[in-house]
């Protein structure tokens, strides 16, 4: 397979990735932390492993839609294009905790972080985060979106719900 190189220099797409985990991270010690260890670790924890486990899915061979970074070949920084994704599985539960949403409010609440995904997703294109190949577009994203935030809440509730201990 051969590497494609996008760019060579510290730029734009490097400035997006340390700018989304700084934006991520930092709230985090301003806000007040309602979670226990074991559930910042989880949900910090469960954005990144989603992050590598479709970027190792669909941005491989066979499929090989995308690419992240300078080139597309793995590289020390890309590393950190998945981190960036740790501060935003605390988020999503964090303000659906807050928000105490359930039934109906609960798909809207989704609805709603896949649009900031997808926008989030937009500006990785327009610095040069991502490049997407073989006719995979922005839309494409909006299912994957979708089912890895129902994926994350549903194992957020079995995991925590406060019940979960107690024999029916």
């Amino acid at each position: 397979m051969e590497n494609i190189i996008y760019d060579n220099h510290f730029n734009a797409n490097e400035w997006f990735v340390i700018g989304i985990i700084v934006l991520g991270l930092v709230p985090i010690w301003l806000f007040p932390r309602p979670f226990s260890p074991s559930q910042i670790t989880f949900n910090m924890l469960i954005g990144i492993t989603f992050a590598l486990i479709f970027d190792h899915t669909i941005a491989v061979p066979p499929f090989d839609l995308y690419d992240t970074g300078n080139q597309s070949k793995f590289e020390l920084f890309d590393l950190f294009s998945y981190i960036m994704y740790g501060p935003y599985g605390y988020w999503f539960i964090y303000w659906y905790e807050r928000a105490r949403m359930y039934e109906f409010m609960t798909i809207v609440y989704i609805l709603v972080w896949a649009g900031m995904a997808i926008g989030l997703e937009w500006m990785g294109v327009k610095t040069g985060e991502f490049h997407y190949k073989h006719g995979y577009q922005l839309m494409y994203s909006c299912p994957i979106y979708l089912l890895l935030m129902s994926i994350h809440l549903k194992m957020y509730r079995m995991a925590f719900a406060p019940d979960r201990w107690k024999r029916k």
